[in-house]
């Protein structure tokens, strides 16, 4: 990691979960780390708390459903922070809703976690490619839902068609990079269940052992720390115990 010391990194919903243990990881290595999320109180306990480690954190209050927000943060950094050199797509809303369910939710979902995250990137790299970046990386939190079919799975239908989404954006982004000779790799990581709010109800549930946020960030670390010539395409992450079991529990729920 340390070629990426002083470099900057952007992570979307930075606010909890994935996003927030992801930005403690790399302000710890030394990355200058912008966090987009909505909730800007939580943004400002983080700001705090990682005031004097070895990199930096800033944050920019962006809700990926609004494209002007998201055009916003990026010209603050441009401005501000002169380049993005990483960009990790964590942001994404489960909605319980199927598809003969509410419209606004699936559009939500959609916007968030497809729509949203591709305007993420391409702004990303714009960036890259005006400042002729060496280096960059993206890297898209998809779900082991963007790989398989559960249609005996309550409610997660729809959500399940935004990360085969993801899964299809993800691979297309990576041949675009090649075909635009583009130093810039992308990556997919995909998770089981993780303790993080958008699911913690399911955490409760008796028997099912889940992933933690840490869990994802190291895998981040990982897809980062590997050498330029190697671009770590997918990475597929399961709780080691009771798979079946959270699947049982949550067709019940």
């Amino acid at each position: 990691m340390e070629k990426w010391n002083g470099k900057v990194a952007v992570v979307t919903g930075a606010s909890s979960g994935i996003g927030e243990e992801t930005c403690r990881q790399l302000v710890e290595k030394g990355m200058i780390v912008v966090g987009f999320a909505r909730r800007e109180d939580k943004l400002q306990v983080l700001e705090d708390d990682l005031k004097g480690k070895p990199g930096k954190f800033y944050y920019h209050k962006v809700d990926l459903c609004s494209e002007e927000n998201i055009l916003e943060a990026f010209n603050w950094v441009k401005k501000t922070l002169k380049s993005v050199d990483v960009l990790i797509n964590n942001a994404g809303v489960w909605k319980r809703s199927d598809l003969l369910g509410n419209t606004n939710d699936w559009k939500q979902m959609f916007e968030t976690n497809v729509i949203g995250a591709n305007i993420c990137s391409r702004e990303a790299i714009k960036i890259m490619e005006e400042i002729q970046i060496k280096e960059g990386h993206i890297i898209n939190i998809n779900s082991v839902a963007g790989h398989y079919l559960y249609p005996f799975m309550k409610d997660i239908s729809v959500y399940g068609a935004t990360k085969h989404s993801v899964t299809a954006i993800t691979e297309c982004l990576r041949e675009l990079m090649g075909m635009k000779n583009l130093p810039i790799r992308v990556t997919s990581i995909s998770p089981g269940a993780v303790e993080t709010d958008m699911i913690d109800n399911l955490s409760k549930l008796e028997g099912v052992k889940m992933l933690k946020p840490i869990d994802i960030a190291e895998a981040i670390m990982y897809a980062l720390s590997a050498p330029q010539r190697v671009n770590i395409s997918e990475i597929i992450i399961r709780p080691r115990e009771n798979t079946l079991s959270f699947v049982k529990k949550l067709a019940q729920i």
